[in-house]
């Protein structure tokens, strides 16, 4: 995922998209081409993963996908109308828009990978997934060297009981080296 995404590729990507595949509605493909037929307009056009939590966008899906065929949202309110969109686009060409393709296969498509961009409400989440990640690696960082001491401290054990006195000062010494640590 990028942060910038140049226009130049976003029009080579909906000329990409429209010709491998075809939309649940027609009207979704006419107004892709719209927007790529206008540089001014590419530039707020943003496609994300995830179009939940945006101020405008839009939701669209192939024939090969079983999500919602379109859907356009714009400060809360939803509506499954095409012309609605193209209306407010047109009216309103400086807000940015997101959009979100649904087609088969898209996680595996280096087409769309290169121009995802990140959805500037999931910022917050990858912070705290991020966070979460860290924090889960320090649980089990700390779980391994439990287990180690545990595991060492049953060999010094083991040693002790078999009178073997090599392995003791050997296996304390390794303990002492934890300890200190």
């Amino acid at each position: 995922m990028k942060s910038k995404v140049s226009v130049a590729e976003k029009k080579e990507f909906i000329h990409w998209f429209l010709q491998k595949y075809e939309l649940q509605k027609k009207e979704a493909a006419w107004l892709l081409s719209y927007l790529s037929s206008s540089d001014e307009l590419l530039k707020r056009v943003h496609f994300v993963d995830h179009v939940r939590h945006l101020p405008k966008s839009m939701m669209i899906s192939t024939k090969c996908s079983k999500m919602v065929s379109f859907r356009f949202t714009k400060n809360k309110r939803v509506g499954a109308d095409v012309e609605t969109a193209f209306y407010d686009i047109r009216t309103y060409p400086h807000e940015d828009l997101y959009i979100g393709l649904y087609f088969k296969d898209r996680a595996k498509s280096p087409e769309y990978a290169a121009v995802l961009e990140v959805n500037p409400m999931e910022k917050h989440d990858l912070v705290q997934d991020h966070l979460l990640s860290l924090f889960a690696e320090m649980l089990l960082d700390q779980a391994v060297k439990d287990f180690q001491r545990r595991e060492l401290y049953k060999k010094i054990d083991h040693a002790l009981e078999e009178r073997d006195e090599q392995a003791f000062l050997q296996l304390s010494e390794q303990w002492i080296k934890i300890l200190e640590s």
